[in-house]
């Protein structure tokens, strides 16, 4: 789907939706990672994150362009548009949009570390899995205050 596909989509949803039409700008944006959508307050302009069309669909994408358009009414009328106001979130439930967008598996971005690194108590013998390696001089047991040994995952436990 192009960007000018998108600006008639966004405008029919407006004026369906809203019965307000949608005078700005709306494109994709592929880089939008963690998002469905954004607004702009500045410019009033929407993106939309072209990856929830390809994993998600039509229907997905149209409840993101309603939220969207939400903070867009809401914020050129002067009312409360932020996620936490009231005015936002009957909106939103009026017109059926969607206050969270799916999540997306993980497209190269920030890579998720295995743990590395496992604390154990000496005393009670409780683990802690951890990705990072930890002062164990300035840390207890949580269940029983004992001293900590850190081990490697990938090396033998070391006495």
């Amino acid at each position: 789907m192009s960007n000018e596909e998108l600006q008639v989509w966004v405008e029919k949803v407006s004026i369906d939706s809203f019965g307000v039409p949608f005078r700005h700008q709306a494109t994709f944006n592929k880089r939008l990672s963690s998002t469905g959508g954004r607004y702009f307050t500045k410019s009033h302009d929407i993106e939309i994150n072209p990856h929830q069309l390809d994993e998600n669909g039509r229907e997905e994408v149209e409840k993101i362009i309603k939220h969207e358009l939400c903070h867009y009414h809401l914020h050129l009328a002067g009312r409360g548009y932020k996620h936490r106001d009231q005015d936002f979130k009957q909106l939103l439930r009026h017109v059926g949009g969607s206050r969270f967008c799916s999540s997306l598996p993980n497209r190269g971005g920030r890579k998720v570390l295995p743990y590395r690194y496992v604390l154990v108590c000496k005393d009670c013998g409780m683990k802690y899995m951890r990705k990072r390696k930890v002062d164990t001089r300035r840390f207890r047991c949580g269940k029983c205050k004992g001293k900590l040994l850190q081990q490697t995952l990938d090396s033998p436990q070391k006495s």
